[in-house]
């Protein structure tokens, strides 16, 4: 298996459920569109990442999905149920976490569920139950009767995301929830999301970072001024690139003659000098690296240092655009 990619849906591929369809969502505001045709599937126990950066239209498409915002043009149907500004009930099937903290300070996080629950019409023994359970999951069971004023940013994050649980939904959509949270409270967020996956929720998740895409995703849709420019799991994205390694060999000697040594190796695409050193790019590196090595040391350069990069999900963002993913 891929070490980056995520493990298979409980049910898998075309056999599950599917919890979100959304079919040519479009949306401007004046002059500019911000939406342009966007459409994909997500389905049971399936994390599906929108990975673009600020401004590609990652939350105008969530906000249209959650039937926050009307859409131009285009339909969502969530859990068989079609979904827009006028839908209620069929709202229920979805939990939505936004990028801005929708929590009171002045309440404790007991408070804040007990009150987000029974908006969702939770009452009694079943909301004390559901509040209990949702403390363990976002990992604040032992802070439950503190204010939320006092809390962390991260904290404060977990608990957004815990009032998104409550009610059990089939879809749960989080939009850039790790955005100014410490690296502890990152990773327990990122945990909280796989252990959801794996229950068997669906997962709408808008990310502009692409290690969190890596590592929580089975599905990406590249996001790139209001269109899904690619989508696939991470292998079929990095394939794009051509999927190859790239080797950076800080070496010293004759590097012209020791490049066209490394060329002549099965695998090796292509070598390039520089000051100081050798990059050349080759198909499965860490498989390569010895011979690569070898045929340097055979003719005598003196190789000083070694980096293997291989392709992510950046590289391909790149390759697509032109830009960086964070630019």
């Amino acid at each position: 298996m891929d070490a980056h990619q995520p493990p298979a849906a409980r049910v898998p591929g075309e056999s599950a459920e599917a919890i979100l369809t959304c079919h040519d969502l479009r949306k401007r505001f004046g002059d500019r569109t911000a939406v342009d045709g966007i459409g994909f599937t997500i389905r049971a126990g399936e994390t599906y990442g929108l990975l673009g950066p600020n401004g590609a239209g990652k939350t105008t498409t969530i906000s249209m999905i959650c039937g926050i915002l009307a859409a131009d043009a285009g339909e969502v149907h969530v859990a068989g149920i079609k979904i827009d500004t006028g839908t209620v009930a069929a709202k229920g099937a979805i939990g939505y976490v936004p990028q801005d903290l929708a929590i009171y300070p002045n309440l404790s996080a007991r408070e804040n569920l007990a009150f987000f629950g029974r908006l969702y019409g939770l009452r009694g023994a079943h909301l004390r139950q559901r509040i209990a359970e949702v403390l363990a999951v976002i990992d604040l069971a032992g802070r439950a009767d503190e204010r939320a004023e006092r809390f962390s940013g991260g904290m404060k994050r977990r608990l957004n995301i815990g009032i998104g649980l409550l009610h059990r939904p089939r879809l749960l959509v989080l939009d850039e929830p790790t955005v100014g949270v410490d690296p502890q409270s990152r990773n327990a967020i990122l945990s909280s999301v796989e252990a959801l996956s794996a229950a068997g929720m669906g997962i709408l998740y808008t990310t502009h970072y692409m290690e969190e895409a890596e590592r929580l995703c089975n599905r990406v849709g590249i996001i790139h001024e209001g269109r899904i420019i690619a989508e696939g799991s991470r292998r079929e994205l990095v394939a794009l690139v051509g999927g190859l390694d790239t080797v950076k060999l800080g070496a010293t000697g004759d590097l012209a003659a020791a490049a066209r040594a490394v060329r002549e190796l099965d695998g090796v695409r292509d070598a390039t000098t520089h000051d100081g050193g050798i990059d050349l790019l080759v198909v499965d590196a860490r498989r390569l690296l010895p011979s690569i090595l070898a045929s340097m040391n055979q003719d005598g350069q003196s190789v000083r240092s070694v980096e293997v990069v291989e392709p992510d999900l950046e590289a391909v963002f790149l390759h697509l655009t032109g830009k960086a993913l964070r630019d």
